[in-house]
């Protein structure tokens, strides 16, 4: 039994072109020639065919294919290790392109691809995307920051737009609480903590007491984040700190 060039290409899904190229290196010369001179290989020749694909796939040059295959004297376990060394660290490189580009996907999906003018219509300069890098260093292993990048993923420009209302009014309602004396302990300023921590609950990931006390020296103890409480009223950040605290004392007791 013996099969023309073209038999073999489709069995092989290979070229002609390649089966041609591998003849005229001397690679693969097919055993026969019919009487018009057409190349015809035999299933000794597929053998061989079928180990040049598979040492080309993994990515061994062809002149050390030939090698492989004609040299006695060589050692093809001792070439493959060497390949399969080679394979590793690209399987790692490639590994690590992977995750960037996923964490590019996401970060692209954080911005629910939004224009520069509608970034600024929902968040003015508290854009949640500036620190998204530091956020995935600081908790990027956490399921609290893949449970809010999940969720972020499905927002749209008007679920931002409530999200930020809903900010804005707390905020208001907070400063009145305050311009009014509430003690950190008291009981309006409580709830006004409690549904601060609902809130990241309701849009982000499940925010337990522990992890809200510790949401609430965060806000005092980062600057940025001071900044951004106390950019409602002078102080809120402390005020709120305190009023975290105790509410999980609250709900503790």
């Amino acid at each position: 039994m013996s099969y023309s060039v073209g038999q073999v290409a489709g069995f092989a899904g290979v070229t002609v072109r390649t089966l041609h190229h591998y003849d005229d290196i001397g690679l693969l010369a097919p055993s026969e020639r019919s009487q018009a001179g057409h190349r015809r290989y035999s299933d000794a020749d597929l053998d061989r065919l079928q180990r040049i694909l598979f040492y080309r796939e993994l990515g061994f040059p062809l002149d050390e294919v030939a090698t492989l295959l004609d040299d006695p004297a060589a050692d093809p376990r001792a070439q493959l290790r060497r390949q399969h060394e080679l394979l590793t660290a690209r399987i790692e490189r490639l590994q690590k392109m992977a995750a960037a580009v996923e964490q590019a996907m996401e970060a692209r999906r954080m911005g629910i691809d939004l224009t520069p003018e509608e970034r600024f219509e929902v968040f003015g300069d508290k854009d949640p995307e500036r620190y998204a890098e530091e956020a995935e260093q600081r908790w990027g292993g956490t399921e609290a920051y893949a449970e809010s990048q999940r969720r972020a993923a499905r927002y749209t420009k008007d679920d931002w737009k409530r999200m930020q209302a809903e900010v804005n009014a707390w905020g208001e309602r907070y400063d009145a609480l305050m311009t009014v004396g509430e003690p950190p302990t008291g009981e309006a300023a409580m709830d006004m903590a409690e549904e601060h921590r609902r809130h990241i609950s309701t849009w982000f990931y499940d925010c337990p007491y522990e992890t809200h006390v510790g949401l609430g020296e965060m806000y005092v103890s980062d600057e940025r984040f001071k900044a951004f409480y106390d950019s409602m009223r002078a102080g809120l950040a402390e005020h709120l700190r305190e009023a975290i605290t105790a509410n999980a004392a609250r709900h503790a007791g």
